[in-house]
C-alpha cells in the first residue's frame, strides 16, 4: 500500500509535470495497467492519455486548486479549470488510485454539458 504521504508526492508530482507539459516526467508516475475515465473519454494506455492531455493543454488557460486530499493509495483533488473555449471555467475533481507507488486509475469528474457539442464532431 501506497502511503498517504507517498500519495501525496507521487499525485503532486504527475499533476505539475502532467499541467506543466512534461509529459515524460508524468509517464514515469502512471501503471502500464493504466486507465483514464471522464465522461467524454475513456484510455486504458498511458501513452495514448498523455498524448489526448498533450492537445488538450492548449486551450487551457489556468487552473485554481480548491482542495487536495490525500489517503493510503488514493488520492482527490478539487480544482477550477480555465480555458479558452466556449466553456470557460469548469469546476473539476479528479480522483487517483495507487498501487506499488503508480497511479493506477484517474477518474476526472465534471459536468460535461457544455463540451458535449465539441465531442460531438460535424453533423
Amino acid at each position: 500500500m501506497t502511503s498517504a504521504t507517498e500519495t501525496r508526492r507521487i499525485v503532486r508530482a504527475f499533476h505539475d509535470a502532467r499541467n506543466f507539459g512534461d509529459f515524460e516526467t508524468a509517464g514515469t508516475h502512471l501503471a502500464p495497467a493504466f486507465t483514464f475515465h471522464s465522461p467524454l473519454l475513456r484510455y486504458e494506455d498511458p501513452a495514448v492519455y498523455l498524448a489526448s492531455h498533450a492537445g488538450f493543454l492548449a486551450v487551457v488557460t489556468g487552473l485554481d486548486m480548491i482542495s487536495q486530499l490525500y489517503g493510503e493509495g488514493e488520492a482527490t483533488i478539487l480544482y477550477d479549470l480555465h480555458t479558452a473555449t466556449p466553456v470557460g471555467t469548469q469546476r473539476t475533481a479528479e480522483h487517483f488510485r495507487l498501487v506499488d507507488g503508480r497511479i493506477t486509475e484517474i477518474l476526472l469528474i465534471f459536468d460535461a454539458s457544455d463540451w458535449r457539442p465539441s465531442f460531438a464532431g460535424p453533423g
